[in-house]
């Protein structure tokens, strides 16, 4: 068990969107819990909405959603790389030390959806950063049979990129866009989330690859990471080159890692009948499909996409693990938990086109 009294910790009141760094308890692991010293924590947009008070929390209790169980104060960072620092009563499966990154979403894996096997839609869902404190902290709690435990050979911030930035575009093309050898894929923003579905759409043998961004930078790195073509979005003769690059056939599976009106409806455009789009980034605006009767023509399918099943998680470690999925120019820049803001603004602002921007909450 840590011997550390006090931490420094990021503080978020989340009526109010106003957030602090302070010192609090070193939090104690429950029955049940380990105790994780936070090695690096993630800066994902996620963050910067709920941080910027983007995103409303709600009392229904009846819609399913975590956020209607969101505290009044929280810890943000929910991209965790760390090592077992205490352990609960009960828990017999971790020691002192083991290395694990923490999922976004612990399942109670006790409650009646749990016992169907469909972890990700447990009603008791204990999701990092949001119903419960996050990583931008020296230290945070997770439920014990949570944590996945990671190789020697894994660096620890290699590893933080993994819980989100990595598995959750993983899930985006191979489960729910359930992307097949050939297939043509368009992605719409190539930031942290749409750099790793170009890579994983690669891994895949998706064919073509195009990515979709306004900043011409943002393209070039898309095109090294495996794209086949980079097209900005606000092309007046986008759709043109759209089909000359698919040879007339446009997109079997397009993913919109942006989540604005004007990304999501120009990728459901540009899907062909009986194609996928995927919806994947989240923000507040509305979006349409347009008419019924041309959407239903069209058999087109939209898909809503969050996180990645904790299962998946421990094949991407093994993948990063074996170089097979290379994040070691993933990582944009490091922070101290002190220089938080430094780190915000810059991925706020696009500053350098960063994929993902690290905390590191520790001192050694």
């Amino acid at each position: 068990m840590s011997e550390q009294k006090t931490m420094r910790a990021h503080r978020l009141q989340t009526r109010k969107a106003k957030w602090t760094i302070e010192t609090v308890p070193v939090p104690t692991p429950g029955p049940d819990e380990v105790l994780v010293k936070v090695a690096y924590c993630g800066i994902c947009h996620s963050d910067l909405s709920f941080n910027f008070g983007e995103f409303e929390t709600s009392n229904d209790q009846t819609s399913g959603s975590p956020m209607h169980r969101v505290p009044d104060v929280v810890t943000s960072g929910h991209e965790i790389s760390g090592t077992i620092a205490g352990l609960g009563e009960g828990v017999t499966n971790w020691k002192i030390g083991d290395r694990v990154i923490v999922p976004i979403g612990q399942p109670d894996h006790t409650c009646e959806v749990c016992r169907t096997g469909i972890f990700e839609d447990c009603p008791n869902l204990r999701v990092m950063a949001v119903t419960a404190d996050g990583g931008w902290a020296e230290y945070t709690l997770a439920r014990a049979i949570s944590p996945i435990r990671i190789p020697d050979s894994l660096p620890l911030d290699h590893a933080a990129i993994i819980p989100d930035a990595l598995s959750t575009p993983y899930a985006a093309v191979v489960n729910t866009g359930q992307v097949q050898v050939g297939e043509a894929v368009g992605i719409w923003g190539v930031g942290g989330v749409g750099t790793h579905m170009v890579q994983v759409a690669r891994l895949v043998g998706a064919s073509p690859i195009i990515a979709f961004d306004i900043s011409e930078a943002t393209r070039q790195r898309a095109l090294d990471r495996g794209a086949d073509f980079a097209f900005d979005s606000r092309d007046p003769d986008l759709l043109e080159k759209v089909k000359a690059a698919t040879g007339g056939h446009m997109f079997d599976v397009t993913l919109d890692a942006v989540g604005l009106k004007v990304t999501f409806e120009q990728a459901l455009a540009f899907t062909r009948p009986r194609g996928r789009c995927i919806a994947v980034g989240e923000t507040e605006q509305e979006v349409t499909i347009g008419t019924t009767l041309r959407f239903g023509i069209s058999r087109k399918q939209v898909r809503a996409h969050l996180g990645c099943p904790n299962e998946d998680v421990e094949k991407l470690v093994k993948l990063v693990a074996a170089g097979r999925l290379d994040v070691s120019q993933s990582i944009s820049n490091v922070v101290s938990l002190e220089n938080l803001e430094e780190g915000i603004h810059q991925l706020h602002s696009h500053e350098g086109d960063p994929i993902r921007i690290l905390v590191k909450p520790g001192k050694d």
